[in-house]
């Protein structure tokens, strides 16, 4: 099923990698609305979950979970390998960015996770920003974001929510510990057991004991892929 939704949106499959599907889009066929069709196919995926899961349910099976990480920016497409054998694939510094938003995906508790590059394509969509971050191998920090979802088909309630996250997490880069821990258990009784929110207020917890200083850039580190 997730093969299917790369293909409808004019993807192109690289590779299967263990649990991991790889896919670009762009290419071999120049495409304007890489972007956009990329963060389509990722809200695609997560919606498509939801019926596997009904039937894996259905069968006696256990659930199961995805993580979707997008990243847009210049590559090396082509056939590379050896004499020996070639494969047509990308390369590149976006691509390994693209890879280790996914595997963050499971700390924010989230299922999709783009990277700024991507929403600035993709505008059409309405995004939560989830973090400023430095992930493992890289050394310039990144703003990472959740799609919720095109911006005109989504409830006044959603978009809201989006919106009471920002300020929080505003107050939170502020080091405004107070209001912000206020603003976060405020949207965690809205919404019990969301990891996003736990993980923010448990910084804030740290940050308390060991403050991060006059010139802390609100960038968190990851140390792991």
């Amino acid at each position: 099923p997730m093969t299917r939704i790369v293909h409808e949106t004019q993807g192109t499959i690289d590779n299967y990698i263990g649990d991991a599907v790889m896919a670009f889009w762009g290419a071999p066929v120049s495409d304007a609305e890489n972007a956009s069709k990329a963060v389509k196919a990722g809200l695609e995926m997560q919606a498509a979950l939801v019926g596997l899961n009904e039937e894996f349910e259905s069968r006696g099976w256990p659930h199961i979970a995805i993580g979707v990480g997008v990243n847009t920016g210049p590559m090396s497409v082509g056939n590379m390998g050896s004499t020996f054998r070639k494969a047509y694939t990308v390369l590149g510094d976006a691509v390994n960015l693209g890879s280790r938003l996914e595997g963050i995906t499971k700390i924010y508790g989230v299922g999709f996770i783009v990277a700024e590059a991507t929403s600035e394509k993709a505008h059409e969509y309405l995004y939560r920003e989830l973090d400023r971050v430095r992930v493992k191998g890289k050394d310039e920090p990144v703003t990472i974001l959740e799609p919720l979802g095109l911006k005109d088909e989504l409830s006044e309630e959603a978009k809201q929510k989006a919106e009471d996250f920002r300020q929080a997490v505003l107050l939170y880069r502020q080091q405004n510990w107070d209001a912000a821990q206020e603003a976060l258990e405020k949207l965690l009784n809205e919404e019990p057991g969301c990891l996003l929110y736990e993980l923010y207020l448990e910084r804030i917890t740290i940050f308390r004991e060991e403050p991060p200083g006059e010139y802390w850039d609100g960038v968190f580190t990851h140390k792991t892929k």
